[in-house]
């Protein structure tokens, strides 16, 4: 979004016009954004021969995903049927790599049978596709490094009382059944978090990481997970893509150089691709002054963008209408039957009911994580590339809340 002739614009488009176009709660997606993080990431990582592989649960959009293959991504999902999407968007199976957490052995097999690369994280599911594929079908292993890295617990997945990934301590365990049944590993995985601003945390998986791979000998690539951290608000501190790029690739060549194994490097990030690029805009309904604060109430709310209720997450909030009014402090609030906080104590240029105001890095977990609450629809979401606004999902309806109930005679 930028700011040019009195007006925020995305790609010489006003907001104020694709509102009045499309209607408001809408997401907005800039699809030069998308193209431009994705490009830094191949970019800075180049000589470890990276391979991007996009969290699609970040921004499922089947368009969304279509752009990313166009431009040289790869895929990492997290259910069967995120990979049928993948699929369909036009990524072969050896795109997609499936990343599983607390799945049914019958999902694995659905994965196996689509042909994708398969990622597991607990000792259970190890035993059961060693029984049932041996060494006729390699996988990879997400480990737990017992570190804490990102924003919160709620988004931090390395550390000892996480879910996800098998502890490297159970290391003897996890030999005992690839010996058992001959696997073949052809990946390690660590992720330890979402917006992690501290390049050692990635430093230190490498270590783990280059150290373990000395014990597979058929592995293909070291997988670092995502997790970059991006700027919610001027001042956040970010990741350093350079200065991890340049310490991650004199690692991998170190390694190269040690032990005559070239392995790549593989990156799943989500949030660093497609928030940035991303916007909800939203019609004020309501500006309710009470003693002691004013409310802005606007026509979404938690059901369309759950991370500050969630996740305590900070989103810049702007007033597309009025850029230019005396600024006044609120409180902006949804139309959901809860506390739906989504900016509180905000300075904002002059908000009257009917103007339209942006909530910024809105592209990642956002319309991924809505839902109907309150039988209220999803909104329509619009990808702008190259100057032209496409609708790539159209406004939730009446019919689609009814289209899969079963209605009975009492």
């Amino acid at each position: 979004m930028q700011f040019n002739n009195q007006r925020f614009e995305i790609q010489g488009l006003a907001l104020t016009d694709l509102a009045n176009q499309f209607g408001t709660p809408l997401y907005l997606y800039d699809a030069d954004k998308i193209i431009q993080q994705l490009k830094t990431l191949q970019t800075t990582f180049a000589p470890s021969n990276v391979k991007v592989k996009y969290a699609t649960k970040a921004l499922t959009n089947i368009s969304i995903l279509k752009l990313l293959k166009k431009n040289g991504s790869g895929i990492d999902v997290v259910s069967a049927n995120e990979a049928k999407l993948a699929l369909r968007a036009g990524f072969e199976p050896s795109d997609i790599m499936f990343t599983s957490n607390s799945v049914s052995m019958d999902e694995i097999i659905e994965a196996v049978e689509l042909g994708i690369y398969i990622n597991l994280d607990n000792l259970s599911i190890l035993e059961k596709f060693g029984q049932k594929y041996g060494n006729t079908y390699p996988c990879c292993l997400r480990l737990n490094p017992s570190i804490m890295a990102g924003g919160n617990l709620k988004i931090s997945t390395g550390h000892s009382q996480s879910k996800f990934g098998i502890p490297v301590e159970q290391m003897d365990q996890i030999k005992v059944i690839l010996d058992r049944y001959k696997i073949q590993i052809n990946g390690l995985h660590i992720h330890t978090g979402s917006e992690i601003k501290d390049v050692d945390v990635f430093m230190k998986m490498a270590d783990i990481l280059f150290d373990l791979a000395l014990q597979f000998p058929t592995l293909k690539f070291l997988d670092f997970g995502g997790g970059f951290k991006v700027a919610y608000k001027s001042g956040d501190h970010v990741t350093n893509i350079a200065e991890l790029g340049t310490r991650l690739n004199a690692a991998f060549e170190t390694f190269h150089s040690k032990t005559s194994r070239k392995l790549d490097l593989w990156i799943e990030p989500g949030k660093f691709i497609v928030s940035e690029a991303g916007n909800l805009l939203t019609t004020v309904t309501t500006v309710k002054k009470n003693p002691t604060i004013t409310f802005v109430g606007v026509d979404t709310g938690l059901n369309h963008l759950i991370r500050p209720m969630m996740y305590d997450a900070y989103h810049e909030i702007v007033n597309v209408s009025n850029p230019e009014g005396e600024q006044k402090e609120y409180t902006v609030v949804g139309n959901i039957c809860e506390t739906d906080t989504l900016g509180a104590n905000r300075s904002l240029s002059e908000v009257r009911e009917g103007d339209v105001i942006a909530l910024k890095n809105a592209g990642a977990y956002g319309f991924s994580m809505s839902s109907n609450y309150n039988s209220r629809f999803r909104p329509a979401e619009v990808l702008i590339y190259k100057g032209v606004a496409h609708l790539i999902r159209k406004r939730e309806t009446m019919e689609d809340i009814l289209r899969t109930q079963v209605e009975i005679e009492l």
